[in-house]
């Protein structure tokens, strides 16, 4: 593959020219490697996206199954071609939308069965003829001997194609495509002139009701065959609607070919408007540099000192996934589709975004974002609140605006919460606290989503969870973890009341806080469902898992017990005091790793003994050593993860990426930080990675990590400074970090208890 020794050489291997740096500029583009979370089940893509932007040229490798979530699997070796949205780090699939493939000779498109992740018109490929690097993407299409380009701005993709000599050259735009072969509801396609498509269609899958609108411009005329007869994918099998286009035109050696595509949630004509306001001339270089441009904006955020070109590689792409969501959801002209699925106008300076995958992102994304770009984070809060006004209630996992009432808890709470307590407030705070009151109650009144998401959405966890206290296992499932975030959730409520002087739901909401201490079995010494009754449920296996169909959430009890990130000291008082936490939290990392069950969580991954780092609900656990005064235990686990878990490979993540959550856990802790309770703004030190990080804070003043003595032998400190004064115990709060200033870390290689 071309762009690892691009990246380690500095050579010019990308295109970009070489990699020399100055003292007052750097490319940071050149330390990110897009293929990293590519294979293994990190579920990233390799395309095109601009920091935030709405639309994602890739290239998709197959249709179905877990590893099909974001279209690119890094194992394959044929191209489908190159579709317009994309997911990164998902665990559920969707997207794929407006496939573009570019042939030469005869254009094969029959159906290949139900079974087979190719399309007829695939090519083979070549990592060796790739190319990837932030804003731009290509790779050689064996099959056709085309050479395919990508790049983007927020709104609009331009492709460039170089063709061989060919009197069969052409595209195939295949509409009805999708990832996962969604159902196309709705679909209509138009050729409007020799260069111009467009398209508008309804998916259903994951999102029930996805819109998507196409406007394609091509800079060579074309004549064309349509493809609209319904196919079966297997013989007898039941006919779907189809719609495709087969682009025909002759072709020189070497002749580029470009294409223009613009999308809209909205209509055909947003699409149009999108791409002609965003890329209205041929000049592919200089949508090019304008993306490298922006990225390089977005990742300068942060500067790191390091001799580790892997360490540098692997912390500026996890920068680059941080960005690649939430994405843009408003048109050009200010349009965008509503929680309701109507249009409205609105502002392109005040957008909506979409793509909030919330129980993931609200535990490190969001509050490495109150660091990096609070003004962002509280746009993306504004959107959210939008999202109760239009849909009735705060999203849980938002898709294309479309509840889909995937996971669990109601964690757009924690992200309000959090940035509110660290005093970003530009937003509706009243409505956000109603939003906030309304999202804890059952009540599935007023709610705009589909019949089958309303469950999901708003279970019936709550209704118990407010009738009686707790949530009895017979009566709803994963119940020890929707009650345990529950508790977490509510507490972020109590301080939110609290801030605004309402006393009576400060109260409610804070004895709602301790009902994790319901589910605590004295005997086994963990969280345990307890029925209607009153009675454990039984028989009972720590290391027990029935993915999405048991007393937890995608973990088991060895994960889940340690949830209480608000009230780490009632945690503590529930084990039986210091000793029996510290002892208890050792078993968790020295445990057998194996799982019991024959439908075992495969997102419970990356384990050190029964501590699962491939999935969130284990992310702050690692810290709570220092709540109990043992921070080198911290500093060793931190060390562990980020050396172990973490490579510069496309099997390079232990876990789904997942909207950027895998990304700032990894960029919080590399910097030698983490946050273990959003809505309390206070971070727990660990280990730095680098010799030095620095926060370039919006208002000019930075905010500086130093690590004296660094090496990998050296992981444990030796002593804490912040702006000149010792500190004693391993905590500082975000003010800390706004203010400005220096926190000096002197490592060694002895541990200081």
């Amino acid at each position: 593959m071309k762009l690892i020794s691009a990246l380690i050489g500095c050579s010019l291997l990308l295109g970009m020219g070489a990699c020399t740096q100055t003292s007052t500029s750097q490319d940071y583009t050149n330390f990110v490697n897009p293929f990293i979370g590519t294979g293994g089940h990190g579920h990233t893509y390799p395309g095109v996206v601009v920091p935030n932007g709405m639309i994602q040229p890739s290239p998709d490798t197959r249709i179905y199954q877990w590893d099909a979530c974001s279209g690119y699997y890094y194992d394959d070796a044929t191209i489908n071609g190159f579709s317009h949205t994309h997911l990164s780090g998902t665990g559920c699939g969707d997207y794929g939308d407006v496939l573009l493939m570019p042939t030469v000779g005869e254009q094969d498109y029959h159906a290949m069965g139900t079974e087979s992740q190719q399309m007829a018109y695939a090519s083979a490929f070549s990592h060796q003829n790739e190319e990837a690097q932030p804003g731009y993407y290509s790779v050689m299409l064996d099959r056709y001997q085309v050479k395919a380009e990508l790049t983007a701005t927020k709104r609009a993709a331009i492709h460039r194609y170089t063709f061989p000599e060919s009197a069969e050259a052409g595209f195939i735009l295949d509409f009805d495509y999708s990832l996962q072969r969604q159902k196309n509801e709705e679909m209509e396609l138009e050729v409007i002139s020799d260069t111009e498509i467009r398209g508008r269609k309804k998916t259903v899958y994951w999102a029930f009701d996805q819109y998507i609108n196409f406007y394609a411009k091509f800079s060579k005329p074309f004549t064309y065959t349509m493809v609209t007869d319904s196919m079966a994918l297997d013989e007898g099998g039941p006919l779907l609607p189809t719609a495709k286009v087969l682009l025909h035109f002759n072709t020189k050696a070497n002749e580029e070919v470009y294409v223009k595509v613009g999308i809209s949630a909205v209509d055909m004509e947003g699409a149009r408007k999108n791409v002609e306001a965003e890329i209205p001339e041929w000049d592919f270089e200089g949508v090019r540099n304008a993306a490298r441009a922006s990225w390089n904006n977005y990742l300068s955020k942060i500067d790191i000192d390091t001799d580790d070109k892997d360490q540098k590689i692997m912390f500026y792409t996890a920068l680059y996934h941080t960005g690649m969501q939430p994405n843009l959801f408003t048109d050009v002209d200010g349009r965008y589709l509503g929680m309701d699925l109507k249009t409205h106008q609105g502002d392109v300076n005040e957008p909506m975004y979409t793509i909030f995958s919330l129980w993931d992102t609200f535990r490190a994304y969001h509050p490495l974002m109150t660091i990096i770009d609070p003004d962002l984070n509280e746009a993306f809060i504004r959107s959210l609140i939008q999202k109760h006004r239009e849909g009735g209630v705060f999203p849980m996992w938002e898709l294309a605006g479309n509840y889909t009432g995937t996971m669990i808890g109601y964690h757009a709470v924690p992200v309000v919460v959090d940035a509110y307590m660290k005093g970003y407030r530009d937003f509706d705070v009243n409505e956000a606290y109603k939003a906030c009151l309304r999202v804890a109650e059952y009540d599935t009144t007023g709610i705009k989503c589909p019949p089958l998401v309303l469950p999901h959405l708003m279970p019936q966890a709550k209704y118990w969870k407010n009738k009686i206290g707790y949530v009895p296992c017979d009566k709803d499932n994963e119940a020890v973890a929707k009650a345990l975030e529950y508790a977490y959730n509510d507490w972020c409520i109590s301080v939110f009341a609290e801030s605004l002087g309402d006393v009576a739901n400060h109260d409610k909401y804070a004895k709602f806080a301790e009902g994790y201490k319901t589910y605590f079995d004295p005997t086994t010494r963990f969280m345990r469902g307890l029925d209607s009754e009153g009675n454990w449920r039984t028989p009972f296996s720590p290391r027990s898992s029935t993915h999405r169909s048991d007393d937890y959430c995608e973990g088991t009890a060895w994960q889940w017990t340690w949830f209480v990130p608000h009230q780490i000291d009632g945690l503590v008082e529930l084990m039986g005091g210091r000793e029996g936490f510290i002892n208890k939290l050792d078993s968790l990392f020295t445990a057998d790793s194996s799982l019991e069950g024959e439908m075992t969580s495969a997102d419970i991954s990356g384990l050190i003994g029964q501590y699962a780092h491939g999935n969130e609900p284990s992310h702050h656990i690692i810290h709570m050593y220092n709540y109990v005064d043992q921070p080198y235990k911290t500093q060793e686990l931190v060390d562990s993860v980020l050396h172990t878990l973490y490579f510069n490979d496309p099997n390079g993540l232990s876990g789904n990426e997942d909207c950027g959550q895998m990304s700032a856990w990894y960029i919080l802790n590399a910097m030698g930080f983490y946050q273990v309770c959003p809505g309390n703004p206070v971070y727990s030190i660990g280990r730095p990675l680098f010799n030095k990080a620095t926060v370039n804070l919006k208002d000019g003043k930075k905010f500086t990590v130093i690590a004296k003595n660094n090496s990998r032998e050296n992981k444990y400190i030796q002593s804490m400074v912040l702006n000149g004064k010792a500190l004693d115990k391993p905590f500082f709060t975000h003010q800390d970090i706004v203010n400005g200033g220096t926190l000096e870390l002197t490592m060694g290689d002895q541990i200081k208890k």
